[in-house]
């Protein structure tokens, strides 16, 4: 009977995490359909809403000690759909279609890039700094793609006029994803930690800000945040290079110091050469 049970629970799955992913996994799979139906706005939400769904399972999965390796696997499938294959399909059907060869190969140059972001990403979870990503997060790259895509129907453009442009941006998103520079993760802030009251202020400004104008506000905001990534690289270059360079005054003012020491005038000496004058 004892060895019944262990063989069930190592077989059995945990229901509310996987429920998570797989809702995610739907609203990725809906936004393809809505695209291809002509529902651009739908399907950009539908992202946004994946992305809320592979936040949540990872921390329900956490706090409820339900973590897995089946888990982890289904998320990283999951995510392939909702924030590699499900943006870069609303994008193309958005603008890129008319581009012929073009269109198509920015859209796949960014699945290619989500893909091997997922995977560099899977290898190194266990010996990563926690508290930064080696390139941009695919879905923080869906968040872009999906919020151009939602502000482009909400303002109507004809995003065909564009298309040029809008095929530049899904490359340049994609090769974000499999860049070497460092996105910060907040996996460093304490949420259960107290904080001043003017940060409370500034969530609730937020929150009114992305609700007075959602498309505009999250494009923008993770477009920043994708410009973050170089930034901080360039001025941690600077720093080392600073770094570097007081060190070598410090090793440079020291090892002169040493020499004066040694090498430096015999004051006896001198003053013994005065008297015999």
């Amino acid at each position: 009977m004892k060895m019944k049970k262990r063989f069930s629970s190592r077989r059995g799955i945990y229901l509310l995490p996987n429920l998570l992913t797989t809702a995610g996994l739907f609203a990725g799979f809906y936004a393809v359909v809505a695209s291809m139906q002509g529902r651009f706005e739908y399907a950009a939400i539908a992202i946004f809403i994946a992305m809320i769904m592979d936040g949540l399972d990872g921390r329900m999965a956490r706090m409820a000690n339900a973590q897995s390796d089946f888990g982890a696997e289904y998320d990283s499938m999951a995510d392939m759909v909702s924030f590699g294959i499900a943006p870069a399909l609303v994008i193309y059907n958005w603008a890129l279609s008319d581009l012929g060869k073009f269109g198509w190969l920015a859209t796949f140059v960014y699945v290619v890039a989500a893909a091997l972001r997922l995977a560099r990403f899977n290898t190194q979870v266990e010996t990563a700094d926690k508290r930064y990503f080696q390139g941009l997060a695919s879905p923080s790259a869906a968040a872009i793609l999906a919020g151009l895509v939602w502000l482009g129907a909400e303002y109507q453009w004809q995003a065909g006029a564009y298309g040029v442009y809008i095929g530049i941006l899904t490359i340049v998103t994609g090769l974000l994803m499999v860049s070497n520079f460092r996105y910060s993760s907040f996996k460093e802030v304490k949420w259960k930690e107290k904080v001043p009251f003017i940060g409370m202020l500034v969530v609730v400004l937020l929150f009114i800000l992305i609700a007075s104008e959602p498309p505009l506000v999250l494009f923008v905001g993770f477009g920043i945040y994708a410009l973050s990534g170089p930034l901080m690289t360039v001025w941690r270059i600077k720093d080392i290079r600073a770094e570097r360079k007081q060190r070598q005054l410090e090793m440079g003012a020291d090892s002169t110091a040493e020499t004066e020491r040694v090498d430096g005038p015999d004051v006896n000496g001198s003053e013994t050469d005065k008297s015999k004058e």
